[in-house]
């Protein structure tokens, strides 16, 4: 069963295969969707101070059931911590808020605060101090691994030459319609492995009938086939969800995609557009310095602010 397997981190520890991530699930709702995985044999949970969910997710580690031990909680650091002091401020919040004692992975959200994402500044000073407020607590035994997401190759260069600690994890979007294969070679080559969030490209896989006749050919759901791609690629999908049955759904990963899919899926169609989530950075949208998000296609449409 996935839910029981492991990939092995450059550090030595044991991460599970299969994750949930949180994003978007309020957090006076996060506790329970906690619970719920954890029930269901879930043994890693994502979450980001970013998400505003970590006290919610921290009470559903502290009452699940299962031993502290037994479970693998990542969080990240907010984006816009470029610097040393706000890095260590925001680590000591977020276990504070979380209630717990210790975090099994923190990482930095974002190589850009979410106003310069992709701009083309990569903030290497800024990165290597936030860096050196994660090492300080790895080394403290808050923060059991570090690591990095949304990272390009040459700001993980800028880690690995410069800090003391290597990341073990960059934390991407990756899903069928846009897999970075480059940048997923260029991880596996260093030993870091590559989490992929938005498996299910935030909910647009399911609109694409190509995707849906394949699902069909191996009777499997359109998320179960986005899901195994992901493990079949050697990396770690993050599905979101708060309902317990997609959980369920999810985790069902008994079959296999054939190499000849693989390699279709692998250069299917680039996603352009995202729907309703276009706006966010990580899609392709733009955030204003109110936090105000919008389409890139679309500059002038304000329609959302980010947390």
């Amino acid at each position: 069963m996935i839910l029981n397997d492991t990939y092995t981190l450059s550090n030595g520890m044991k991460i599970p295969k299969l994750g949930l991530g949180t994003w978007e699930i309020p957090d006076d709702k996060a506790a329970q969707a906690v619970r719920d995985a954890v029930k269901i044999g879930y043994r890693h949970i994502d979450t980001a101070q970013g998400y505003d969910n970590e006290r919610g997710v921290g009470e559903g580690i502290r009452t699940c059931g299962v031993s502290r031990e037994e479970l693998f909680v990542t969080t990240k650091l907010q984006a816009f911590y470029k610097t040393y002091k706000e890095a260590k401020e925001a680590i000591a919040e977020s276990l504070r808020v979380s209630g717990l004692d210790y975090f099994d992975l923190m990482i930095i959200h974002a190589p850009q605060p979410w106003t310069d994402f992709h701009n083309g500044e990569h903030f290497f000073e800024g990165n290597l101090e936030a860096w050196r407020a994660l090492e300080e607590a790895h080394y403290e035994g808050k923060l059991k691994a570090i690591g990095v997401s949304n990272f390009e190759e040459i700001d993980l260069d800028n880690i690995l030459k410069n800090g003391k600690v290597k990341p073990v994890v960059n934390q991407i979007l990756c899903h069928i319609g846009n897999t970075p294969l480059d940048l997923i070679d260029y991880c596996k080559r260093n030993d870091i492995l590559v989490e992929a969030y938005s498996p299910v490209a935030h909910g647009e896989m399911l609109k694409n009938s190509r995707m849906a006749d394949m699902a069909k050919k191996y009777g499997v759901s359109v998320p179960q086939l986005c899901i195994r791609y992901c493990l079949q690629l050697g990396t770690l999908p993050l599905p979101k969800t708060a309902n317990p049955a997609h959980m369920a759904d999810n985790a069902q990963m008994s079959f296999e995609i054939s190499n000849e899919d693989m390699e279709t899926l692998k250069y299917a169609e680039k996603i352009k557009n995202y729907g309703d989530f276009s706006m966010f950075p990580v899609f392709g949208g733009k955030m204003a310095a109110d936090g105000i998000c919008s389409p890139q296609d679309f500059p002038h449409k304000k329609v959302r602010r980010l947390a």
